[in-house]
């Protein structure tokens, strides 16, 4: 076997794109049609996303996570105001100050137990009126659903969270990059978990459910979607074959297909997080929610699998004597995989130091 024939845990962007995802990309390529969004996929997301979050649903594909969030966070905010967000947020840790160096908002961070913001958390970050002109005003809270530590949200956590935001005249963005996962893990719809518990504005993930490129910004209410055209075509979003994005969005959206994809990934997850529980010297940082591990054991054997994982390599926390291993499961994930590395990781354990 290659490495590239060689299933990893690296990441749920490592893996290829889904066949269906193919198949919608063929379909797509059949002739002439309307550029820059003026093409019949297209015309069809927009359709689909009124069936998913509501008959007042504004959808826009677009090319990537990064700038779906910017230029999401463009539309909520102005260049002076602030962003609560969890300290582990993307938008904060990932997305190389693209939020601030482009859309211009400060990100006030919060730090949290399991990556989850809260009420009462993000009310730490609330500004005194007394500091204005000095600090800069929040006007937006973002969440991503589910979270980078693979926790989820429930409707009431989201509905929490829009209540506050909205009693103190902010909105809520989510980052739903892994929407799906955490959508399929509750067995709910991915309107329930986001727009229709009282999010303003979602950006909806597809990469990390089997999509070969593509994400999509939605918002509930038509009016925070005005200008949006405008403000993606400068957030250098807007691609001029844009069929070949939407088809993919489409393909996700239809009969559920996304749904299908998602229990996959949790579900070979969850045989992961079994495995681990059964393996002395080895124990989960936190139960299993989506498609994302957390294992967490000595620093030396769990350098020893790191390294037996190359080169598709997980991330590796280290803090003093103890290790944590982030382990992502994609669509594509087999049981014998999750196998080989139970197998690697109980090798790593009985090593010598």
């Amino acid at each position: 076997m290659t490495d590239r024939d060689q299933r990893g845990f690296a990441s749920d962007n490592c893996s290829g794109a889904h066949p269906a995802m193919l198949e919608a990309l063929a379909r797509a390529n059949d002739g002439h049609v309307g550029s820059y969004g003026a093409d019949p996929e297209t015309a069809r997301f927009g359709e689909l996303v009124r069936q998913e979050f509501g008959s007042g649903a504004v959808g826009f594909p677009m090319l990537n996570g990064t700038g779906a969030n910017v230029a999401s966070l463009r539309a909520m905010a102005r260049p002076h105001q602030a962003v609560i967000c969890p300290s582990t947020a993307h938008i904060s840790i990932d997305e190389t100050a693209a939020p601030e160096a482009i859309a211009g908002v400060k990100l006030l961070t919060v730090d949290t137990g399991d990556g989850k913001l809260t009420p009462e958390l993000a009310a730490t970050r609330l500004v005194d009126p007394a500091d204005v002109p000095h600090a800069a005003w929040p006007v937006v809270i973002s969440v991503a659903q589910a979270s980078e530590v693979g926790t989820v949200y429930s409707p009431d956590e989201i509905r929490a969270l829009a209540d506050f935001a909205h009693e103190h005249e902010m909105l809520l963005h989510i980052d739903g990059a892994r929407l799906a996962n955490a959508a399929a893990a509750q067995g709910l719809g991915l309107n329930e978990i986001s727009l229709g518990a009282g999010a303003d504005a979602l950006t909806l993930g597809a990469n990390k459910n089997g999509a070969l490129f593509g994400e999509s910004v939605v918002f509930a209410d038509p009016d925070l979607a005005r200008g949006f055209e405008v403000l993606r075509k400068g957030s250098l979003q807007l691609a001029s074959k844009m069929r070949f994005v939407s088809a993919q969005l489409n393909a996700q959206l239809e009969g559920e297909l996304w749904r299908e994809i998602a229990d996959h990934s949790n579900s070979m997850a969850r045989l992961l997080g079994d495995g681990i529980g059964w393996t002395e010297g080895a124990e989960l940082g936190q139960p299993v929610e989506a498609n994302i591990v957390f294992l967490s054991m000595e620093i030396a054997p769990a350098r020893r699998l790191v390294d037996a994982l190359a080169p598709q390599s997980p991330l590796l926390f280290e803090a003093g004597e103890a290790g944590v291993i982030r382990l992502v499961c994609s669509w594509d994930t087999q049981p014998e995989d999750v196998d080989r590395l139970l197998g690697l990781l109980r090798a790593s354990l009985i090593q010598p130091d």
